[in-house]
C-alpha cells in the first residue's frame, strides 16, 4: 500500500485534513476569535517548541532509533505547554499549533500527531483553535497555549521565602529511565512488564499537573474565607449598624462596606499574608535541580535539599545504583511535575492531598546556594548547578 504524502495533497489539502481536530467555526480565518478570560482573571501565554531528534525521535528525523510514535509526540507537545500553564497556576483555554514538515512525511503521520495532541487536551477540555504549517528539512512542533488565572493566584518563581518548604508533586527520574529503556532494549530486562511499561509511559505520555492547580486554588480561597474569622479588640456586635445583626451571621457573603463601621476595621487588622497563600514554583520539565536553582535564583534565596526525601519510582531499587537514581531524578528532566515553595503547614496539607509520590524534600534558606545535604551519609553533599542539566546551547 502506497502512503499518501503531504506533497501529494498540498498545503490546503493538509489543512482540510486537520480542521476536524478543531472546534467547528473556530478555524478558517486569519485568526481565531475566542472568549476573553473570566471576569477578574488575567491571560497567561506560553510557547514550547519540540524538534525531531532533540525532543523526540521519529523515523522521519533520520535517527537510528525511533523512540516516539507520532501520537506520543503530539501528546508530549501538548503536555509540555499545559505543564507550563499549571506551573503558573493557570487553567487552560486553548492552543495554537505551528508545524514545520518535510514534503515526504505521510499524511497519516500528521493525523496521528494531532490524535495524540487531542487525547491529551481532551482531558482538560482544551481546544486547538488555530495554527500554521510550512515546509522545513526538520519536523518541528511549536505550540502556544493560552490560560487564565487570577493575578493574586499566579505562581511565579520570585515568591520563595526563607523557611518555606519545598514540595515536589510526584516522582522524578521516571522519564529518563523510560528513555533509557527505549534506547537500550537490553537494559532493565529483570523488570516486570508492568514496571517497564510504567517507566516508558512516563517518558512518552507525561501528565501535566493541572490537578494541583485546583487544590492550590481551594487552599487560597479557604484562606480568604478564614481571614474574615478575626475579632479585633474592639469587636462588639453593637459596633455594627444592622439592629438584628448576630455574631453568627458574620460570613463573607454578607460582609458589605456599608455594614462595617470604619472605626472597627482598620487596614492594619488584615495583613496581606493572611489574605493570600505565598507560593513560588515552576515545573520540572528541565530537571528537578534546574527548577530548584531557577526558583532560588529568581527569589534571591538558597535551599537545602534532603536527597532521601526525593521520591523515586519503586523499580529504581533494582534498576540502577542509588547514585545513578539520584542523578536521573535531579538532572534527567521531562518529568513534568511541579516544584513549589510555600509555608510548611500549607505544604504538608498539599502533600497529604496529593498522596503517593508527593513530598516535602527540603527548605528555603538564606544565601544564594542550593545544597544537597544528606545527614545519613548515603550521598555526598553537593552543590546543585544549572551546568549539569540539559542546555540547548
Amino acid at each position: 500500500m502506497t502512503l499518501e504524502l503531504i506533497k501529494d495533497i498540498g498545503e490546503q489539502g493538509l489543512l482540510e485534513r486537520l480542521q476536524p481536530f478543531c472546534p467547528p467555526g473556530v478555524v478558517g480565518d486569519d485568526g481565531a476569535v475566542i472568549p476573553p478570560p473570566e471576569s477578574g482573571q488575567s491571560l497567561v501565554i506560553t510557547t514550547d517548541v519540540l524538534v525531531n531528534g532533540v525532543h523526540f525521535s521519529d523515523r522521519y528525523g533520520g535517527v537510528s532509533q525511533c523512540t516516539t510514535s507520532p501520537e506520543d509526540a503530539g501528546w508530549r507537545a501538548a503536555a509540555a505547554n499545559l505543564s507550563d500553564l499549571a506551573a503558573m497556576g493557570a487553567s487552560p483555554l486553548g492552543i495554537t499549533v505551528g508545524l514545520s514538515l518535510t514534503g515526504d512525511v505521510a499524511v497519516s503521520w500528521v493525523e496521528r500527531l494531532y490524535q495524540g495532541m487531542t487525547q491529551c487536551l481532551n482531558q482538560y477540555n482544551t481546544p486547538i483553535v488555530g495554527g500554521d504549517i510550512c515546509r522545513s528539512p526538520v519536523i518541528t512542533i511549536a505550540i502556544t497555549a493560552f490560560g487564565q488565572v487570577y493575578p493574586d493566584q499566579a505562581i511565579r518563581r520570585t515568591g520563595a521565602k526563607v523557611g518555606h518548604a519545598i514540595v515536589v508533586t510526584g516522582v522524578h527520574g521516571a522519564s529518563r529511565a523510560g528513555l533509557e529503556l527505549l534506547l537500550n532494549p537490553d537494559f532493565g530486562k529483570h523488570l516486570s512488564p508492568e514496571e517497564r511499561l510504567s517507566l516508558i509511559k512516563a517518558h512518552q505520555r507525561p501528565q501535566p499537573r493541572l490537578d494541583v492547580v485546583s487544590l492550590l486554588t481551594l487552599q487560597v480561597n479557604r484562606l480568604k474565607v478564614e481571614s474574615w474569622n478575626f475579632q479585633p479588640d474592639n469587636f462588639q456586635p453593637d459596633n455594627f449598624q444592622s439592629d438584628n445583626f448576630q455574631p453568627s451571621t458574620l460570613q463573607p457573603s454578607n460582609l458589605q462596606p456599608s455594614n462595617l463601621q470604619p472605626s472597627t476595621l482598620q487596614p492594619s487588622t488584615l495583613q496581606p499574608s493572611t489574605l493570600q497563600l505565598s507560593i513560588a514554583g515552576m515545573d520540572s520539565s528541565d530537571g528537578l535541580a534546574d527548577a530548584i536553582v531557577q526558583i532560588c535564583g529568581a527569589s534571591g534565596v538558597g535551599a537545602e535539599i534532603d536527597p532521601n526525601r526525593i521520591t523515586l519510582p519503586p523499580s529504581f531499587s533494582k534498576l540502577v545504583s542509588p547514585e545513578q537514581a539520584l542523578d536521573w531524578a535531579l538532572y534527567g528532566g521531562e518529568d513534568f511535575e511541579l516544584v513549589l515553595c510555600l509555608p510548611t503547614e500549607a505544604a504538608e496539607e498539599l502533600v497529604a492531598q496529593l498522596g503517593e509520590g508527593a513530598a516535602v524534600i527540603g527548605k528555603i534558606t538564606s544565601g544564594n546556594e542550593v545544597w544537597l545535604k544528606d545527614k545519613t551519609g548515603t550521598y555526598a553533599d553537593q552543590l546543585l548547578s544549572l551546568n549539569k542539566g540539559f542546555q540547548h546551547f
